[in-house]
């Protein structure tokens, strides 16, 4: 049995701040270690901001509890975004001037940003990169496990792309995962990050005969879209192919009904990286494993964000 650990933390780190988390290490699996109060701390925060959001905003007058809770769990994530920030700072110093930048050092070496927009940013990655990643994986192998057809073809692809159960996933290959990448959208349609997208408007607009003024904060619900059949044709069905082109059901389905990593200038930092993340995963996991599903029906349960309402019940078979 495999159930998902929230841990794309080693990735995720390298990638922001250039340094491994090690959040696989042992040391990093126990409950007071940096890595586990961070995923902890992620999770506090999805949860308590659609409480404090929705519920009655008695924390504007005085600290609530629930609003205690939150603002603790982002203190904390602040502090660590402090740490690791002012240690590469003075290794930004010693730096070869030769070498490349990396996206910290680009944010470092920019003039328009200073130390407390560096540290958001982070901050942000941290936040954003645990629970959406994880939970979007968690869904992704389940809709494989539970339609093996779909599996099937997926690891006809992977057969095609990786040579040998250790072949490396190249830029190359990535570019010719086209069936992989339809799987991840057609789950991400199904089960979505999140319910929509929240916007405040601008102006004063008028939505199926209702005036709704401007500054008025608006949430797009676009998992109910993605479920209805007068978008998609057989809506409750997982079908991939639907999102590839020369397929009948290609490109029925208007561009903004599947807005999972948001659009605009307020869109998902991490969109590529999440992207190329869950491929790379899907494509190694499939080459090598059959997957299986032990569980009853999996539904997802909405805090900020969608997560799955019970445990991730996989088994995985090595493949001959």
């Amino acid at each position: 049995m495999f159930t998902t650990l929230e841990d794309c933390y080693p990735l995720t780190g390298y990638s922001m701040l250039d340094i491994r988390l090690d959040s696989f290490s042992y040391h990093e699996h126990q409950k007071h270690s940096r890595t586990s109060r961070l995923i902890k701390a992620a999770y506090v925060t999805n949860s308590c901001i659609l409480k404090t959001d929705n519920g009655p905003q008695l924390w504007k007058k005085f600290e609530t509890p629930l609003y205690r809770k939150l603002r603790k769990s982002q203190e904390y994530m602040e502090d660590v975004a402090i740490d690791l920030l002012s240690l590469k700072m003075s290794l930004f110093k010693e730096r070869d001037k030769y070498t490349p930048l990396t996206l910290l050092e680009t944010y470092l070496s920019s003039p328009e940003l200073d130390f407390k927009d560096i540290i958001g940013v982070i901050c942000d990655f941290l936040l954003a990169g645990i629970d959406t990643t994880t939970y979007t994986t968690s869904f992704l192998l389940y809709h494989l496990a539970i339609n093996p057809e779909v599996q099937h073809k997926a690891y006809e692809e992977s057969l095609k792309l990786l040579k040998t159960p250790q072949s490396a996933v190249t830029e190359d290959v990535l570019k010719e995962a086209v069936y992989t990448k339809a799987v991840l959208k057609e789950s991400l349609r199904l089960r979505p990050v999140s319910v929509g997208i929240g916007r405040i408007l601008q102006n004063e607009a008028v939505f199926s005969t209702y005036p709704v003024p401007a500054e008025t904060v608006v949430v797009s619900q676009n998992q109910i879209s993605c479920r209805l059949d007068k978008y998609f044709e057989c809506a409750d069905k997982f079908l991939p192919d639907r999102w590839i082109k020369g397929h009948p059901l290609y490109k029925q389905a208007h561009p903004f009904l599947l807005l999972p990593f948001g659009h605009g200038p307020r869109s998902c930092i991490a969109r590529r990286l999440a992207e190329q993340n869950m491929v790379i995963l899907t494509l190694k996991v499939v080459r090598n494993y059959k997957i299986e599903w032990a569980g009853g029906t999996l539904d997802s349960r909405s805090l900020l964000i969608n997560k799955p309402d019970g445990p991730i019940l996989l088994t995985f078979k090595k493949r001959e």
